[in-house]
């Protein structure tokens, strides 16, 4: 049985995943790389606890701390958890102590552990010249001395003992990455939407450019030839060279579709892993803008063309979350 807290503890917990499974029923269904998970079990004569904590990374990254005793089921346990995640540093925390009142769980020392541990200790102390506090209280802290074993106990008994508080756990793990990643998406798209309205006030001023241009240039060859005839033949062959040299009209087609794609992968059906792609995409769109701000000789395009890099990146920022 679990006592009043961890009975609490438990119910809290239980709350967290529905509050986040309806916040997710109403939401972009996409992961976040960040999570965490948390759940009691008793099981037979011992109460498992397990924790997961997950935080971002370009790969799947698993690291188990499990008593001794468990130690065996590191690969399961693993091999559980990438059903669940495919990217992200994931700390997993395993812990089993003997549920009050039952006599079938023996409770012995580890004896080869404690030795070393203990002159690990006494080194310590030598080698710095500690003040020698050790006492039984000291060694009884770190608790990997102990072990909680039944009598011959097989792997997989052990592991119909961990996997309810795993499950329990990565279900808990699950729904906060789905309420995060969320989150995340919706915060992306209103972004989104800033970075597209920039592309359509660089499209509107565009044109003007090119008109600005020949109108400098008439007034400037009119001012140097003093009213002599102007070539007017010659002034539209400039013209012409400079339109194409700073038309962006293929960068902004292709930074509308790239703008429409990642709005429409943000919002596919399923939770299947994105991140890699929309990071992809990503890239070419502030390869695009780069090409723009590049070609672009009108100061208030240039301004435009700042902003845009800047949303951008505060939309890679966020895309680095996804899983």
């Amino acid at each position: 049985m679990l006592d009043k807290n961890a009975l609490q503890r438990y119910n809290y917990h239980r709350y967290i995943v529905r509050f986040c499974n309806y916040l997710c029923s109403e939401m972009i269904p996409i992961l976040s790389m960040t999570g965490c998970g948390y759940a009691r079990v008793t099981t037979g004569s011992v109460l498992l606890t397990a924790e997961i904590k997950s935080v971002n990374s370009r790969y799947l990254d698993i690291n188990c701390k499990t008593p001794r005793a468990y130690s065996r089921l590191e690969e399961k346990i693993k091999a559980l958890i990438g059903t669940y995640a495919t990217r992200g540093k994931i700390d997993v925390y395993l812990s089993a102590e003997t549920a009050p009142g039952e006599a079938d769980t023996a409770l012995s020392l580890d004896q080869a552990y404690l030795k070393n541990y203990l002159a690990c200790l006494k080194e310590l102390r030598d080698s710095y010249g500690l003040k020698d506090n050790i006492s039984v209280m000291t060694v009884a802290a770190n608790r990997d001395v102990f072990t909680y074993q039944s009598a011959d106990e097989s792997t997989d008994e052990l592991w119909a003992r961990v996997e309810p508080a795993l499950c329990a756990a990565l279900e808990e793990f699950a729904a906060m990455k789905r309420a995060e990643g969320a989150r995340l998406a919706a915060d992306m798209l209103g972004k989104i939407d800033v970075l597209e309205s920039y592309v359509a006030e660089v499209e509107r001023l565009a044109p003007a450019v090119v008109e600005e241009y020949e109108k400098r240039l008439t007034e400037r060859v009119e001012e140097l030839l003093a009213g002599a005839d102007i070539d007017k033949a010659r002034i539209v062959e400039e013209v012409a060279i400079f339109a194409d040299r700073v038309a962006i009209d293929e960068e902004l087609v292709r930074l509308k579709s790239h703008i429409a794609q990642f709005r429409a992968m943000l919002r596919e059906d399923g939770d299947a892993p994105r991140g890699r792609k929309l990071d992809f995409l990503l890239q070419e769109i502030n390869r695009e803008i780069n090409t723009t701000g590049s070609k672009c000789t009108d100061a208030a395009i240039a301004k435009i063309v700042v902003d845009a890099k800047s949303e951008a990146e505060k939309i890679r920022e966020q895309v680095q979350n996804l899983e």
